[in-house]
């Protein structure tokens, strides 16, 4: 059970699959873990980090892969990276199989089989396998820290010899787990939060952190499935802008959370909401690597449209990659001894997690076969 951890090949990327901490836990149950020269260093681990807890550095990438039976990742591998897979082997990371067509074909022809972090299903045991929620935790802190940090002044209300400073107005899309750290790290910071959700069941998470909630009735366009969001309609949507324009209008900081899984992100702010908000303000899109949910926001750029800030950073959780990655790594560590032992995999296949994360087995496409049942 030879464990491969390459360097990440995405752009902007700083976060590891295992940390060293990690590495010494699976080397106690006996895998064997070989990582990729460098692939530790945007995380602050150095090889010399791993080496001293067991693992063996290996400096061809290619070998890596050929050589591993287990390959760990964060994000989805490049297809040449795929093909130097041999048979049978496994890969476990972020897949998004649905906007992945290719690769999953790849990963179907070379014969190997793939879980997906981002299909294990949202049940109370999987909990610490969650790795949407630990990064989204992480992206939803670091969301306001940076708008604040864009914005020409504080966010707390301050009284002074010289007069007082109101507090800023935080307006936030999206009460899931990203939007609700969102709402308690700017409460934290001061600010006035006010929050829109399209799920009514919400309001009291958002209430309790010391937010207000924007409440827009739903209606039955809005399809929810596995705790997600899976639809809406372009009315409800229109609806839901009407209702928060005003509060936008009013806000010196906007940001928007809101995903659909395998489609593009739903457009929240549109442009007459971004000329209504005054100069010097901030939309923070945390949708914008789907698409993005304000109009102007653009992928790993920061735009300014009639004086407001558009911040498109898409992946906030890197920004913190030493926390980011002892998450992921822990995730992907309880899931893996989860699936399998050091003598080989349960392959449980009506197990709930094993049947809701393997997407491609032995070079079958099981997300295929299940959607046609």
């Amino acid at each position: 059970m030879n464990i491969g951890i390459p360097k990440e090949t995405k752009q902007y990327e700083k976060r590891v699959a295992l940390t060293p901490a990690v590495v010494a836990d699976l080397i106690k149950k006996d895998f064997n873990i070989t990582i990729e020269t460098g692939a530790g260093l945007g995380s602050f681990y150095s090889d010399a980090d791993y080496t001293a807890v067991g693992a063996t550095i290996e400096s061809s990438k290619e070998a890596l892969y050929k050589n591993a039976k287990i390959i760990l990742k964060v994000n989805a591998p490049e297809i040449q990276e795929v093909k130097w897979m041999a048979k049978e082997s496994i890969l476990i990371s972020l897949v998004w199989a649905a906007s992945n067509p290719e690769l999953i074909d790849t990963c179907s022809n070379q014969g190997i089989t793939v879980f997906s972090m981002d299909a294990i299903p949202r049940i109370s045991r999987a909990q610490k396998m969650d790795v949407l929620s630990s990064q989204a935790n992480l992206a939803g802190y670091k969301a306001v820290i940076l708008a604040a940090n864009t914005m020409g002044k504080i966010l707390p209300m301050m009284t002074t010899a010289a007069g007082t400073i109101r507090p800023c107005k935080v307006v936030i899309f999206g009460a899931g787990v990203a939007g609700l750290q969102a709402i308690a790290t700017a409460k934290r910071l001061g600010a006035v939060v006010e929050v829109s959700d399209i799920r009514p069941e919400t309001k009291e998470q958002v209430e309790s952190l010391g937010g207000k909630f924007i409440e827009v009735k739903g209606d039955d366009s809005v399809k929810m499935e596995g705790g997600y969001i899976k639809g809406v309609s372009d009315e409800f949507l229109k609806k839901q802008q009407e209702l928060v324009g005003k509060h936008v209008a009013e806000a010196d900081i906007v940001i928007t959370t809101a995903l659909i899984p395998g489609k593009k992100a739903p457009v929240l702010v549109t442009e007459d909401m971004v000329k209504s908000m005054k100069s010097g303000s901030v939309i923070l899109d945390m949708a914008v690597e789907q698409g993005g949910n304000v109009v102007g926001s653009k992928l790993h750029e920061t735009v300014v449209q009639n004086g407001v800030t558009i911040i498109g950073e898409g992946n906030l959780p890197s920004l913190l990659p030493m926390n980011a990655s002892d998450l992921y790594a822990k995730n992907i560590a309880a899931f893996l001894t989860h699936v399998a032992d050091a003598s080989g995999f349960k392959w449980e296949m009506d197990e709930e997690i094993t049947k809701g994360s393997i997407i491609v087995h032995n070079g079958k496409n099981m997300l295929k076969q299940r959607l046609t049942q």
